[in-house]
């Protein structure tokens, strides 16, 4: 059984009349399932078109509703209009024969009475999506396209979410997506779906994809949303999956869903009753959902079988030091650097080297985290991103150094597009200029 991430209460959703939510949360929620399905009604040849159609749909969807009102199933709504949109086309290039057995399939299905978010969207396209994943992890696409692929097709990311999740620019992006899609539509069997050890020889592509799927949901950048339960869950979903999986269920599936759901577990303390962010040193621990705790620890004991240690197994390892603390001050912070040494040697990041030099702080002092920093070859290459300037910031206001702290603030606020990341960073500016909050 999937583990629930709704216990607690959802972020605050942007706001807009009901249609508008309604449509958005199709958007979010459905769009990738929509896509997953017409490709395999119509063939993974035709993955632009389905894009597309599924696209146009969804902006009929808000021009209709808004007067109509919406139907009673509007997943089987907004799919007939896509399916329907994908057939004029088709049927324009003189080949809808050619696909026209599986509409059938599902049309007959269909017919039995079984609504559609039954009938795919519950069970079909959420298989198909992890099929599709593996799909686009193809051996002969460079790592990063394979990924930045999934990612835009699978997962719904806009380029912007890619750039930022690969820290690479948005141009690096639109030319991988290109290349990527050139070469596979080129090659007639580009989309075939591995099984055995084809299966196993993509894996890693496809926990990475699942990795970054969560990452964006648990830090989005969507302006008015911190945290992105949608990519979470949907991240969780498809990881319990391979751990179901005969093949895909290795230590590393394990530990990864143990870091998923360690972090999922802090979900409600993350952000206070307006929606701002809540660091860690101020969470209230009595709202860490302890039944989240205790399931991903199960999945990290288990995945200590045999002799694979991978990042995910380090990084779990971390999130659980975090979990089992009793306080923000009692944290064991050696423990948490010897496992950001050991997660450097095996998977060198600049966003790691970060991570270790806020541990550093903990233990020695702000001067000796800018110090980590300062030292650290690979942050000298992440000028665009925003939290490398809060943490200095943060480092320089503790150390008493206002005027940098300031700069550093400020410079992290105009890189951000979070609300409630920039609202945190000017508060952070405000207390540069409080000698009382630097004396205590």
């Amino acid at each position: 059984m999937t583990p629930d991430l709704q216990a607690g209460p959802a972020t605050k959703s942007p706001g807009g009349t009901a249609t508008d939510q309604l449509v958005d949360h199709f958007f979010r929620h459905e769009s990738a399932k929509l896509v997953a399905l017409l490709t395999r009604v119509f063939g993974l040849h035709h993955l632009d078109l389905a894009e597309d159609v599924v696209q146009s749909a969804m902006l009929q969807a808000l021009e209709t509703w808004k007067f109509k009102g919406p139907p009673k199933d509007p997943a089987a709504w907004v799919y007939r209009v896509a399916r329907n949109r994908a057939l004029d086309v088709l049927r324009r290039r003189s080949t809808a024969d050619k696909y026209a057995p599986d509409v059938a399939w599902l049309e007959a299905a269909r017919g039995q009475g079984q609504p559609l978010d039954e009938l795919v969207l519950d069970t079909e396209v959420h298989d198909s999506q992890l099929r599709m994943i593996f799909a686009c992890c193809d051996r002969e696409l460079p790592p990063a396209s394979q990924i930045a692929l999934a990612l835009k097709i699978l997962c719904g990311f806009s380029v912007a979410e890619i750039a930022r999740a690969l820290l690479v620019s948005e141009s690096s992006v639109k030319k991988r997506l290109y290349r990527a899609k050139q070469q596979l539509t080129a090659r007639p069997n580009a989309f075939d779906v591995p099984d055995g050890d084809a299966l196993a020889d993509r894996l890693d592509s496809v926990h990475n994809v699942l990795y970054l799927l969560f990452n964006e949901g648990y830090n989005s950048q969507h302006p008015d949303e911190l945290i992105r339960r949608d990519l979470c869950e949907e991240a969780v979903r498809l990881c319990h999956q391979l751990s179901e999986h005969a093949v895909c269920c290795s230590p590393a599936t394990r530990a990864l869903m143990a870091l998923m759901l360690l972090h999922a577990a802090r979900f409600d303390a993350r952000l206070d009753s307006d929606g701002g962010i809540l660091l860690l040193e101020d969470q209230d621990r009595a709202r860490w959902q302890r039944p989240l705790i205790a399931k991903g620890l199960a999945y990290l004991d288990a995945s200590a079988e045999g002799d694979t240690l991978t990042h995910y197994h380090l990084e779990a390892g971390i999130a659980a030091q975090h979990c089992l603390a009793p306080s923000f001050d009692r944290t064991d912070w050696p423990a948490i650097l010897g496992l950001y040494d050991q997660l450097l040697r095996i998977h060198p990041s600049p966003v790691g080297e970060l991570n270790r030099a806020i541990v550093v702080a903990q233990i020695d002092g702000p001067q000796a985290g800018i110090e980590a920093i300062e030292n650290a070859a690979s942050l000298r290459h992440l000028g665009h991103y925003h939290l490398l300037d809060a943490t200095l910031g943060e480092l320089h206001l503790r150390s008493g150094n206002c005027d940098r702290a300031r700069a550093y603030f400020e410079s992290a606020s105009s890189k951000t597009r979070s609300l409630s990341e920039r609202r945190l960073l000017v508060r952070k500016v405000h207390a540069c200029n409080v000698p009382a909050i630097l004396a205590g």
